[in-house]
């Protein structure tokens, strides 16, 4: 009996010593959770448990639900939290860079995104390490696409829209159409086309089936305008302090999330675009008239973001056009 309750004591505290060293971590995303953003997160997770199990435990808050869309990143410079995920595009404020895969028709298709992604992530990287945060892996959102209440045929049918502009190149982009710039994140979307405050917008596929496009919007055109990355951060000073095992396993679970992201979001414009037309969206042709106007503002946006980006831009933007070659 003596024997047995030692056995008991024993196990009692070596459950106890596991509980004790596992470090405990908050997580914050914007998007829902049957958003493919959201499932490769899951997956990082379950990868990082498989090659260090029981060293660190991540509590994951979706849709918004923890902080806003734009505090997250100051919320994990800060460690509020240690862990979250970003729209870069939405920093370019901070920075141009953060807001490069943004330029208007730059990288449209999957080879012209991995190409940016190769010459724009050491910048990335290092911008974001001198905040603090390091950057685990990036994900793009599929091509995106143009909504509107009414039918889209040319700039002009743009004028006077009240525009969703969720970055600043966006808001630029408004601008230039004549239309006026309304900053609204992803979760607010359905309300703020519901009442007015928007009634065109340029976003994935996935976005307007997380938003239930159809029950506020009548047309979608996918005019191959961007393929726009998020980030997933952790705070540098946390990540430093796990030991160098969890380390090496939260790099090497990235690693597989962005490959696994990169494919999930390829493989979710086509199905969710067929989502929005199964659902009663008008899913146009853009005209070769719209297309054209479009891509002459997107010329004239590259051209004013590598004037504010400087030197460095310049160069990102001759490295990446040396890679598609």
């Amino acid at each position: 009996m003596h024997r047995l309750m030692t056995l008991a004591l024993a196990a009692l505290l070596a459950l106890a010593t596991r509980a004790e060293a596992q470090t405990k971590w908050v997580m914050a995303t914007p998007y829902p959770e049957g958003n493919y953003h959201t499932q490769t997160i899951r997956f990082f997770l379950a990868e990082v448990e498989k090659a260090a199990p029981g060293k660190l435990q991540v509590q994951l808050h979706t849709n918004g639900s923890l902080l806003p869309q734009l505090q997250i990143k100051r919320a994990v410079q800060t460690g509020q939290v240690q862990l979250g995920e970003i729209l870069l595009g939405a920093y370019g404020n901070e920075d141009p860079v953060f807001e490069v895969d943004f330029i208007p028709f730059l990288a449209s298709t999957y080879p012209q995104a991995r190409a940016l992604q190769a010459a724009s992530e050491p910048a990335l990287r290092a911008r974001l390490e001198k905040q603090g945060v390091t950057p685990l892996y990036f994900v793009p959102w599929p091509s995106q696409a143009l909504y509107g209440k009414g039918e889209i045929r040319s700039l002009e049918d743009l004028k006077g829209a009240r525009f969703r502009a969720q970055t600043p190149i966006i808001a630029r982009m408004a601008e230039l159409l004549g239309a006026t710039p309304v900053l609204v994140q992803a979760a607010d979307v359905p309300q703020a086309f519901a009442t007015g405050i928007v009634n065109a917008m340029l976003t994935s596929a996935q976005t307007g089936a997380d938003s239930a496009a159809w029950d506020f919007s009548k047309y979608v055109y996918d005019i191959g305008f961007t393929l726009t990355r998020n980030a997933v951060l952790v705070n540098t000073r946390a990540f430093m302090a796990l030991d160098e095992a969890t380390r090496a396993a939260m790099r090497d679970a990235a690693a597989k999330a962005m490959e696994q992201g990169w494919a999930e979001a390829k493989a979710s414009e086509a199905v969710q675009m067929e989502k929005l037309r199964s659902h009663g969206m008008q899913v146009g042709e853009p005209t070769p008239e719209l297309l054209a106007g479009l891509r002459a503002i997107g010329a004239k946006q590259e051209e004013e973001w590598a004037t504010k980006a400087g030197p460095d831009g310049r160069a990102l933007l001759e490295k990446y056009r040396a890679l598609l070659k």
